[in-house]
């Protein structure tokens, strides 16, 4: 069985590369990395551990069947704008446990305003609002794993 950290990492791998499909068997499990064509945005996730990401990614004992699920985004108000992940990674609205969100419901944001964290293969990221405005919702949970383009926050534009 693959653990979550080894299929970040290879996913990073691949997107970094050219390589455009990587496949692995471990232990009775198969691991296949594709990137999508860019005229394709399925993303493909058999098992329960596997994260869906910029690649298809598929995890599935040898021999299991294939099943296809494209991935939900909820209806968002067109005057929004929404934040969206960059990156696969784990999504914190702080710098530590204990020091206080960089933002919540109801703040003002410019710009240059730092939202959140992503932190990808040991890496802290820094992500900005990308505009002024009013954080109306916040879509993501802290220390979820969040996939590349994952809607995060709706900012009401000013």
């Amino acid at each position: 069985m693959f653990n979550l950290n080894e299929i970040k990492e290879l996913i990073q791998l691949v997107d970094e590369t050219s390589v455009q499909e990587v496949e692995i068997e471990n232990e009775g499990s198969r691991l296949v990395i594709r990137k999508p064509s860019k005229a394709e945005t399925v993303y493909v996730q058999q098992a329960t551990t596997a994260p869906a990401a910029t690649s298809q990614v598929v995890q599935a004992p040898v021999n299991a069947p294939t099943t296809t699920s494209a991935p939900t985004t909820p209806e968002v108000d067109p005057s929004l704008h929404t934040i969206v992940s960059p990156m696969v990674g784990t999504f914190y609205r702080s710098s530590s446990p204990e020091a206080a969100p960089f933002v919540s419901t109801g703040d003002k944001v410019n710009d240059k305003s730092t939202v959140c964290i992503i932190e990808a293969m040991k890496l802290m990221n820094e992500l900005e609002a990308e505009t002024n405005g009013t954080i109306v919702e916040i879509l993501a949970e802290n220390g979820q794993l969040v996939e590349y383009g994952q809607p995060l926050f709706l900012v009401k534009p000013e």
